[in-house]
């Protein structure tokens, strides 16, 4: 099996080697990371100060229904003989109450009748809801404590029957993947549009998803939705609008992997939201770019082809029975603060902007943006900056580790060949400063004009999954008899696990998919170069479990 990277090559051109620890470790010439030989100095001052004027300000006597019921439950003083045990902090276990505080021990709560049922919501839960309905333009809209995989798998299987037909990006969620598990439906893979040198891949062509509608049609097979990643992780938004026109068309209804896009209806420069686009249902991480906890999210539905009650009878399979009131306190107080201060992303926009307005002049720093595909997307998010590295003879796992440890500088994702860094309401002044130092610090120290260009297409850096071959659907796979091979005899094989990196968390090998040389390849060299592999049982990759044929 030939490599698709030797990314080896180009730190040894810089005497950085790479160690196993989950931050690598690596090795200047120089003593310390930061201090090699640079034509400008590069300083930072009072990185730690926070800037009082950068923050936005909110209404603290926002219209919170569910927050003030938790308020008012916390603050009774009773005789507490229910759960959970730490018996509203007084049983707090100190190594964590003494890092948060006894606050969320104190209003850590169960099912009490004054805090409503999420299952069966008729008081704050549902007031709460309801206004976030409103907010966000949806027809109903749930609460999900069990993140954005939850209102995924909810969404499938509030669509989908057992044996029909989900049309979907092969590019999706791994939460997409478990969803056909749990249903039965059967996945009928579209490819998306993909860059080889940056390694990204964008969002589907309309033409690819009505092909695929017809292909189904003629075999005599009903799809049951079509689910559609928009933004991608990176921010690019394919043309749902057209999607949704022919689906509809034929009765079929549109889901949006919306997790990282709740924030698209509070600011006119962003794309406009999935709902506004025509989806009947959205789902949204509200912990993402807003500002609930993480675990948090919204699934929101809108128009006639799906039923509500059918999504609330899925939500309670799923979710927890015991859900945490402060994850859903933190959705309706995230709801609050955008119903308060509709331009509250003016800042947040201005610094995104200015900050990608700087890495333009930097040498050796490419950007991100629609041209690099050959689809016509309509929209890319703005708060989403991805930047390549290629040009630095760097893979983005080493700029990673140099950006964190000379400047302490967190991506929210790091790729093969590029770096992603989301702007949101807590982004200040000093971090956008901070992030064009360390960039700077790259194209000083690692810019050459005979740099050896990393992911290029020459490299015959391919798409991992475009020979993809589905033979088995999910749900069989998963529960079929299944043994381990060493992962070089696994070619041809039907694969018996869901294995990817995360983030972004999109599979490289599904259950019931046949295992491609192009597949393992490109999943070996990724782990190579420091991503984090999740689903397989054999973490160091070398043996993988296979079906039984």
């Amino acid at each position: 099996m030939q490599s698709v990277v030797k990314w080896s090559q180009g730190l040894k051109l810089h005497g950085i080697s790479i160690g196993t620890s989950h931050r690598r470790n690596f090795v200047y010439p120089t003593t310390r990371p930061c201090c090699v030989a640079s034509s400008k100095p590069h300083q930072i001052t009072n990185l730690d100060q926070t800037c009082s004027d950068s923050l936005p300000t909110f209404n603290q006597s926002a219209n919170v229904p569910l927050v003030k019921a938790l308020k008012t439950a916390a603050t009774e003083q009773v005789a507490c003989f229910h759960f959970p045990g730490h018996n509203r902090g007084k049983a707090a276990p100190t190594s964590l109450s003494s890092l948060i505080g006894s606050g969320p021990f104190n209003h850590d709560l169960p099912e009490l009748p004054e805090l409503d049922d999420l299952f069966s919501p008729q008081g704050p839960i549902l007031e709460a809801q309801s206004l976030a309905s409103e907010l966000f333009g949806a027809h109903n809209t749930w609460f999900l404590v069990n993140g954005s995989t939850c209102g995924v798998h909810a969404a499938i299987m509030a669509t989908c029957n057992p044996g029909d037909i989900l049309i979907l990006p092969r590019n999706s969620h791994l939460s997409a993947t478990s969803g056909m598990v749990l249903t039965g439906a059967i996945p009928k893979y579209i490819m998306p549009d993909y860059n080889p040198h940056w390694d990204v891949a964008g969002g589907v062509s309309v033409l690819e998803v009505q092909r695929a509608i017809q292909e189904v049609e003629r075999d005599g097979s009903k799809v049951g939705a079509v689910l559609v990643t928009t933004p991608t992780y990176h921010g690019i938004c394919t043309n749902l609008e057209d999607i949704v026109k022919i689906c509809h068309s034929l009765g079929i209804p549109v889901i949006a992997d919306e997790a990282h896009g709740a924030h698209f209806r509070f600011n006119k420069a962003f794309p406009r939201s999935a709902l506004e686009r025509g989806a009947d249902l959205s789902v949204q991480s509200t912990h993402k770019v807003l500002s609930s906890l993480t675990q948090s999210s919204m699934l929101h539905l809108s128009g006639n082809l799906v039923d509500p009650e059918r999504v609330s009878r899925c939500l309670q399979l799923l979710q927890s029975s015991s859900p945490s009131y402060l994850l859903l306190s933190s959705l309706d107080a995230a709801r609050a603060q955008l119903s308060d201060n509709m331009g509250m992303f003016d800042q947040s926009l201005g610094l995104a902007l200015e900050a990608r307005k700087r890495i333009q002049e930097i040498p050796g720093i490419d950007l991100l943006d629609l041209s690099v595909f050959r689809l016509n997307f309509c929209d890319i998010d703005p708060l989403r900056i991805t930047v390549g590295t290629s040009r630095l003879g760097l893979s983005g796992h080493v700029a990673d580790d140099i950006l964190y440890e000379c400047y302490k500088i967190v991506p929210e994702l790091v790729g093969t060949c590029s770096l992603t860094f989301a702007f949101n309401l807590g982004t200040r002044i000093l971090d956008v400063e901070r992030l064009i130092l360390g960039l700077n610090h790259l194209s000083d120290n690692f810019f050459h004009k005979n740099s050896k260009i990393l992911c290029s297409e020459s490299d015959g850096f391919i798409q991992p999954f475009e020979r993809s071959q589905m033979v088995w659907t999910p749900r069989d796979a998963f529960f079929a008899k299944k043994r381990r091979v060493r992962i070089k005899d696994s070619i041809g094989e039907i694969c018996g696990e869901l294995i990817c990196t995360y983030p972004p968390g999109i599979p490289l090998l599904i259950p019931g998919e046949v295992i491609t040389e192009d597949a393992l390849t490109y999943l070996l060299n990724a782990q190579k170069q420091g991503a984090l592999v999740s689903g397989a049982s054999d973490t160091a990759l070398s043996s993988v479990i296979v079906c039984d044929q």
